[in-house]
This record gives C-alpha cells, structure tokens and sequence, in this order.
C-alpha cells in the first residue's frame, strides 16, 4: 500500500466497501492537504456517504486505509477522531435542550474545559446567527437554523479536519453564506474541509480542489482550472464540467 504523504491532513488510499458483492466504494484514494476546502461530486449512488461514513470512523471498510492528521482510522480510532468533526446531512440534536446547553454538552463529551466550551459556543452561536435563539428548545427550531447549530456543535472541540455531507440543504441565502463564511474562515486558519453537495455553484466558488466521483472511483480530480482544461473550454461553469466529465460514453 502506498505510504500515507506527510503533509496529508486526510489521506485515503485504495478504500473499498460491498454491499453482498456490489461494491459501493471501489478503491477511492484522496489525499487533502492542510488548509484545504475539497469538494466530493458524484451523481447520487456514486459513493460519497458511504466514503464519508468510512473516512468519520462510522463504517469500515472491506479494504484500504484511512489517516487523519498521520493516525490511521483502522488502527488508531481514537487518536484519529480527535483531529475530526463529522456532519452528516440529517444531524442527531437534542430537542429538548437549548442551543448553548446542546453545544456545552457535547464539548463535554470530547472533555473540553469548561469555560473554553462556553467561549467557543458563545462564538459559534454569534457567527452563525443563532444568538438570539440560545434560549429556546433546539426542537421549536427552523430546519436551516438546527443545520447550523449542528455545524457549531461539530467545531466545539476545534478539530482540524471536518467531513460535510451536504451541509447546505435547508438553508436560505443569509444563512448558507454564514456557514460558507464559517468554513472559508476555517480554512483560513489552518483547517481541512471535505464536503459533498449538489449545490455546485457552491462548490465552484468554495473549494480549492474538486474531486469526481464515479462507480465508487475518483474519476478526476484538480482545482477548477484543471478540470476546465481536461474538456477544453477555460471558461466553461462547474456544472458545465461536471455534466461533460461524466457523460456516458457514446455507443458506436
């Protein structure tokens, strides 16, 4: 197996997943360097949750390896799992409890000191416009305003790499660009993003590396630039590349 690149936050290497004898993942290797904000696209079936679910831990793999921060996901979970943060694209919150309560409870469960918890809540809550709700049942919640909330709850024990499975459904305009301010300011500082969507305007003007996803293989990948070149046109959109990319091939 190929030796994991030390400057890797995420590193995954020849990973696959069967269902009976189907396989759902079929040697995906991707390697995301710090700093970096990678978007995963695939039609759907083509892989990405059950990608993500394996790189958060959730799922193992029939076969490959996964690293974050150098700690492998197989042999050492736990080291591994202190560096990560996973959002999948219908979070678990605690109804009953408020949204500065929820955010202290799960700081709680990483064993992050109390009153760096509470800073780093009050912070969250303020960026993501969720301030003014602190007080009331995360249950009488909007849709868009407990995807947010799970965000903040995902940053609470300052991981450097987060896993996003379609962060932005269900968010209006005001607050799909606080969480895409959010995540751009996390890259900025130092932090990993690797996130799916369907919203590939959004992918088209957040990440620095796209990758393309197919049959449960990275097809291609490069920044938007490299993936414009792969079909000749450099001004041609996202979406434009993306439908040309993966086009069945024409029959005889």
């Amino acid at each position: 197996m190929d030796q994991p690149t030390p400057t890797a936050a995420c590193e995954v290497r020849s990973l696959i997943k069967r269902y009976d004898t189907v396989p759902a993942v079929n040697g995906l290797s991707l390697s995301i360097h710090k700093g970096t904000l990678y978007a995963l696209l695939g039609a759907n079936g083509a892989g990405k949750t059950t990608s993500l679910r394996m790189i958060a831990g959730l799922l193992r793999p029939d076969a490959g390896d996964i690293r974050i921060q150098g700690h492998s996901m197989l042999t050492a979970p736990g080291e591994a799992k202190q560096h990560l943060a996973y959002l999948p694209d219908d979070p678990l919150l605690y109804g009953k409890l408020r949204p500065l309560e929820h955010l202290e409870f799960v700081a709680a469960l990483w064993a992050v000191p109390a009153d760096i918890a509470q800073r780093r809540a009050e912070s969250s809550l303020q960026s993501l416009g969720i301030w003014d709700k602190r007080g009331e049942w995360i249950e009488t919640l909007s849709r868009g305003m407990r995807q947010k909330l799970a965000l903040a709850a995902a940053l609470v024990h300052a991981p450097s790499v987060i896993l996003l499975d379609e962060p932005l459904t269900g968010l209006d305009a005001l607050a799909a660009r606080q969480v895409k301010d959010l995540l751009r300011q996390f890259t900025r500082d130092g932090g990993t993003v690797l996130l799916t969507t369907h919203i590939l305007d959004v992918a088209e003007r957040l990440a620095d590396r796209i990758g393309v996803i197919q049959a449960g293989r990275l097809s291609h990948e490069g920044s938007l630039d490299e993936l414009r070149a792969l079909i000749g046109s450099d001004t041609a959109t996202l979406e434009q590349v993306f439908l040309r990319l993966t086009a069945p091939t024409a029959g005889p």
